[in-house]
């Protein structure tokens, strides 16, 4: 299956290429490029978080928060929060972010609070600027354990992973390029809790909300969530892989949990209220556009007039290019509604 969600992702892309990953036949972690190494070879790339500082937000909970605008030249992909929880084991990584060189910086940051090592990963979906920095885990430690919501492990394999290399390649203008998409090899399932060096990592899947893959996980003793793309703050989501409904109904879910933390996957990290105003915005855009599409307004109607009921987003880097987007894909939602 060719699958074109990331060919979409971004405004302006004209076409990406497809290809497929290979899987190793034992269960192990799956990549690209079997070949690995004992040791990453830091390249100078790896100072790309220099201005980026390592926040601690629990006892043994850090984010390091990346920039706003989409993967260029200057970035050269950074462009997520990468998470790290120590734990009495080694390093659990959380998005590590989107290529071997922002991983690469990950773990200098890591070596700088800790000298134990990684040993467990959580991708929390399919889209690339948020796993593809696997690939710097794998050199380090071959037997890194790296979890995924199924879909998502199914989309990379088929297709998906290959996009991601080939999209982030494209816009970057090749800064990207020597990264490995080494593809997560551990399934998980809803409600799952994973014990590390004696921290309780608790696994919320959504069947569709950002992606058809997202994984939020909840830090349980840390009382920290890490909410994946489900969740951006001051900065505009996508839609095109998603639901609205179903994004809705995941942040919904985030609120009623047990956390003081909510580490989203762009923009700051907050408490439990930076739920509320991306909760607030895909609710007025799908509940506006189902109520003027009943009244038989087609979406360029309905623009400006719901344009004037989210303002207070207008600021928000990637509104512009994505709110009459997001009429049109609210509108189809609320059409297929009625078939369901």
């Amino acid at each position: 299956m060719k699958l074109l969600y990331a060919c979409v992702l971004f405004i302006g892309l004209a076409g990406c290429g497809s290809g497929d990953t290979s899987k190793q036949q034992d269960g192990s972690t799956q990549t690209a490029d079997k070949t690995t190494t004992d040791k990453v070879v830091v390249s100078e790339k790896s100072d790309l978080m220099a201005n980026y500082k390592t926040e601690k937000i629990a006892a043994n909970t850090f984010v390091i928060h990346g920039p706003l605008d989409m993967p260029n030249v200057t970035n050269k992909g950074f462009m997520n929060n990468p998470g790290f929880v120590v734990t009495g084991e080694g390093v659990v990584v959380l998005d590590p972010g989107s290529t071997v060189y922002v991983g690469e910086a990950l773990l200098k940051r890591i070596a700088e609070i800790t000298d134990k090592p990684v040993t467990h990963i959580f991708n929390s979906h399919v889209h690339g600027d948020h796993w593809l920095a696997n690939d710097a885990f794998a050199k380090v430690n071959p037997n890194v354990k790296i979890y995924a919501h199924p879909e998502m492990i199914k989309e990379a394999s088929e297709g998906g992973a290959q996009s991601w290399l080939d999209l982030l390649d494209n816009l970057t203008e090749g800064a990207s390029r020597g990264t490995k998409a080494v593809i997560p090899a551990e399934a998980l399932s809803d409600g799952q809790e994973i014990k590390i060096g004696g921290v309780t990592f608790r696994v919320h899947l959504s069947e569709i909300a950002h992606t058809k893959t997202d994984a939020m996980i909840e830090v349980v003793e840390e009382r920290v969530l890490f909410a994946g793309d489900i969740l951006t703050h001051k900065r505009m989501t996508r839609m095109e892989d998603g639901s609205f409904r179903g994004n809705i109904a995941a942040l919904d879910k985030a609120m009623t949990l047990d956390v003081k933390v909510v580490v989203p996957g762009h923009g700051p990290t907050g408490g439990k209220e930076i739920i509320k105003p991306l909760r607030d915005y895909l609710n007025t855009i799908y509940s506006r556009a189902s109520e003027m599409r009943e009244e038989g307004l087609e979406d360029f109607e309905m623009k400006d007039k719901i344009a004037a009921e989210v303002t207070a987003y207008e600021s928000w880097p990637g509104f512009e290019e994505n709110f009459g987007k997001q009429i049109s894909l609210a509108v189809l939602e609320s059409e297929q509604a009625e078939f369901e």
